[in-house]
């Protein structure tokens, strides 16, 4: 069973379980699966203002502590549990990214990207205060993040969650093939 959990799943296994989580919450409490309204829980249990945006009963959302529990263990134990030696990526990806000074692929994920080397320098840090505030003002500006939206909106068919998932794949393109390349 051990051995079963550590290989990686196909998408048409893990996909559908992701999805059977949308009827699962709602079945169990009208709950809604995403993950940047745990940042409005956290800010409502540790800065308890008079803001009337974190003036809400946070203790009903107390499950989606767990959840973000789980995610942030389930990154750090990921490459601990994974048989992978080396990353799984196709030879057209790895090209492009060799050519883009990404050289070390022998982790769960590369090193030259994610390293507090990397992270420390400068241009690590504009990728680091400059993208969270991106991802944060989008977030926010998209009313959900691209769990929020894709699996939980698009499920309920409604309209925003759509044109915001077709937001996130435009910008996510634009990133990868037109500026990510400038950069590097």
């Amino acid at each position: 069973m051990l051995d079963l959990i550590k290989q990686p799943w196909p998408w048409y296994v893990s996909g559908p379980l992701i999805g059977l989580m949308v009827p699962a919450l709602l079945l169990a409490g009208n709950k809604s699966f995403g993950i940047s309204s745990s940042l409005r829980h956290v800010c409502a249990v540790c800065f308890p203002a008079k803001i009337e945006y974190f003036q809400y009963d946070w203790k009903k959302e107390a499950w989606n502590f767990l959840f973000v529990i789980g995610i942030i263990l389930g990154g750090l134990f990921a490459p601990v549990l994974s048989n992978s030696e080396e990353m799984a990526i196709s030879p057209a990806t790895r090209d492009q990214l060799y050519a883009m000074g990404i050289r070390d692929f022998s982790h769960f994920v590369p090193s030259d990207l994610f390293s507090w080397s990397s992270m420390l320098g400068l241009k690590g840090w504009i990728f680091l205060v400059a993208g969270g505030y991106m991802v944060g003002f989008g977030t926010r500006y998209a009313n959900g993040c691209t769990s929020g939206h894709s699996i939980t909106g698009l499920s309920n068919f409604q309209w925003s969650s759509l044109v915001a998932t077709i937001s996130f794949f435009i910008g996510g393109l634009a990133m990868t093939h037109l500026i990510y390349p400038l950069i590097f």
